[in-house]
């Protein structure tokens, strides 16, 4: 790192020198809106408006990326009266805004926004160049002439080398927080901003030193205001980027690609969160320069298949071009950078909720296994039946987002919704166990298996250690559960197959969890894998928290046996592995090859967790000790003693393993 490049590493990661210009925002904006009848597009344009006006223009000394939020938080658009009489016609998703989009960023890098000014978007502009101005009239009170010259052009104007477009990228994704959308990805970063670099050194504008870091004073600013931005814990901000799949590289991998690694890997900061497109071809050295960003213990890389993603996108009807030109969005939801308008994490459907669903009702009266597969699916199609019927979907208008998006007359290519498919490791290995137990064995009846779920075990302690060790489970070299999981995920596809929303979009079965492998868990007691009431699912695709594969490549022969092209709205096979696995250079490229063989097998996602659980446990005692302590949670890395205490305790629980 350069002096420069250290201090302003220190200001940002060691001191948070910026959040000491941070001012409250106390207008009562909602009220003055409501009282004045105005409509929903012109309440966030004058939000905007006023917030742009309030801002205060900070540039810190050797800095060449400049902007930083000083309102720390959004006055509300709406009453709380308001928006009672909003829900009452409507269906609110989250907060209300706009998320889990990815902007076409390159069009604007390349044009600027003056190219896109229209009447609907002309006062938004306005008001974001006004402020960009004031931000270059501080630059030359400051003796920052280079500053000043970047933003006589950017964002208003096409850049025309890296520093130009990396500060036009600052502003722009400045912009879109402002105005309110949240969980804003970053998207195929390399793609549209590595041709900026390589432009730079061909005509010696940069050395490739020079370009790497500025490259990390870039990654600095996803880290300054990122606790501002709205999400379940801390961290959880959408701020993911996408590498790999360069078309014009044999490895699809570029030189800016690998600096962007390298960058992440120096600075060990949660933001920007990187995720990588691999594939069976992908070479050796680039699994592992990404094991080497996972011994970091940041939680990332991730990475996803692109032998899984491409057809299985294209088989739900996305175009062959658009399909190759995905990314994630905030976790790892796949969407269409600029044309798509997908909602992929509209509601969730509890896989443990269906199993004790029909345990307790369908179970005492069925005579094989198959007849109880059946009660299975079709309360499966009962939960979709009630989870897809989504009506009157509304947003906050956004007038600097649709600028920056490619939609054809205001709509969207893509409008499809996203299922979450949660505790699919849960439901599997109970229904191994009723299997065995009930149906193969009979040693087990149906009547005292639900009494013994009712009483969270209480008065059943043998069954309890039967089912909960001595049954197979999933990831645990067993046939019988891994054609359970298969059927499971198969099922699930098939009864959202041919669905429409009200968009005439279709709905896209997937494997993630969010925070439901939490809440979720809570909403049911106890379950036949023996699980007791009030412990978690695990996260995302992953196996149970007390199952106790051989090792990780078990894991990986379970789940990848499904064919995960049908699940492919995502949600990653999640994998601890302890940090003793990374000693070596030798090591780390064991681990790069485990990754490729989940890529070989067919498995669509995958993410990977460095981890000690002892450090993990003196972190929670002694948070004091370490304040860039970064876990994997369920899509985002965080900072560990920033989480919530069952956060943290669930990373604790989850099995290390090693190869």
């Amino acid at each position: 790192m350069s002096p420069e490049l250290s201090c302003l590493y220190e200001l940002t990661a060691n001191l948070k020198e910026h959040r000491k210009y941070r001012h409250p925002v106390r207008e009562d904006l909602a009220s003055a809106y409501a009282a004045a009848g105005l409509p929903p597009e012109e309440r966030v344009i004058r939000r905007f408006e006023y917030l742009c006006r309030t801002e205060t223009p900070v540039i810190f000394p050797g800095e060449r990326i400049c902007f930083l939020r000083t309102s720390e938080n959004l006055p509300d658009l709406f009453t709380p009266e308001e928006w009672d009489s909003i829900r009452e016609n409507h269906y609110i998703h989250e907060l209300g805004f706009h998320s889990n989009l990815c902007a076409d960023y390159e069009k604007i890098l390349q044009h600027g926004l003056l190219a896109f000014r229209t009447d609907t978007n002309a006062r938004s502009i306005d008001a974001l160049l006004a402020l960009t101005e004031r931000y270059r009239q501080e630059a030359l009170k400051k003796g920052r002439e280079d500053i000043a010259s970047v933003l006589s052009r950017v964002p208003a104007y096409g850049a025309r080398t890296l520093r130009e477009a990396m500060q036009s990228f600052r502003i722009l994704s400045f912009a879109l927080w402002l105005e309110g959308n949240y969980h804003n990805n970053i998207g195929r970063l390399d793609k549209f901003m590595g041709p900026y670099m390589e432009s730079d050194i061909e005509n010696g504008l940069l050395t490739e030193q020079e370009a790497f870091d500025l490259l990390c004073e870039f990654f600095l600013t996803f880290n300054r205001d990122s606790d501002l931005y709205p999400g379940v814990q801390q961290g959880d901000n959408g701020q993911s980027m996408m590498l790999g799949a360069l078309p014009d590289r044999e490895n699809g991998f570029s030189r800016f690609s690998m600096l962007c690694l390298k960058a992440s890997h120096e600075l060990k900061l949660i933001d920007p969160k990187i995720n990588v497109r691999v594939n069976k071809d992908t070479p050796d050295d680039i699994f592992t320069s990404c094991s080497e960003l996972t011994k970091a213990g940041l939680g990332f890389p991730q990475y996803s298949n692109d032998d899984v993603v491409i057809p299985g996108l294209e088989a739900l009807g996305y175009s062959p071009e658009d399909a190759s030109d995905y990314t994630v969005a905030a976790c790892w939801e796949y969407i269409i950078p600029g044309v798509g308008g997908d909602i992929p994490n509209i509601c969730a459907l509890s896989f443990p909720g269906i199993v004790d669903t029909c345990l307790h009702r369908d179970l005492p009266g069925c005579k094989t296994m198959t007849d109880f597969l059946g009660c299975i699916k079709e309360e499966i199609r009962r939960k979709c039946d009630e989870l897809t019927d989504i009506r009157n979907v509304w947003f906050v208008p956004s007038p600097m987002l649709s600028t920056m998006m490619d939609y054809e007359n205001g709509v969207p290519r893509y409008r499809n919704f996203g299922m979450h498919g949660v505790g699919a490791s849960t439901a599997v290995d109970s229904l191994t166990a009723i299997e065995k137990y009930v149906f193969d064995e009979e040693t087990v009846s149906a009547a005292e298996l639900i009494a013994a779920v009712d009483e969270d075990f209480a008065n059943a302690p043998e069954l309890l250690h039967k089912l909960r060790f001595e049954t197979p489970k999933l990831g645990c070299d067993s046939d019988r559960a891994d054609a359970l999981l298969e059927w499971l995920l198969g099922t699930f596809s098939d009864e959202l197959a041919g669905r429409r929303n009200e968009y005439g979009g279709i709905w896209r079965a997937g494997t993630g969890s969010a925070m439901y492998y939490l809440w979720s868990a809570d909403e049911i007691g106890a379950s036949p894998d023996g699980r007791r009431r009030g412990e978690p699912f695990a996260a995302n695709y992953s196996v149970s928290l007390f199952a106790k594969p051989e090792g990780p490549f078990s894991v990986l022969a379970s789940m990848t046996a499904p064919d995960l092209k049908k699940v492919i709205n995502g949600g990653p096979l999640t994998l601890e592995f302890h940090q003793s696995m990374f000693n070596t250079p030798e090591a780390v490229y064991q681990v790069g090859q485990f990754v490729k063989r989940f890529i070989t097998l067919g498995g669509h996602q995958l993410q990977l967790n460095a981890v000690n659980a002892e450090t993990l446990k003196d972190a929670k005692a002694h948070p004091e000790k370490y304040p860039h302590l970064i876990v994997r949670i369920w899509g985002w890395s965080a900072y560990f003693t920033e989480l919530e205490e069952a956060y943290q305790d669930h990373v604790i629980r989850r099995q290390e393993y090693c190869l």
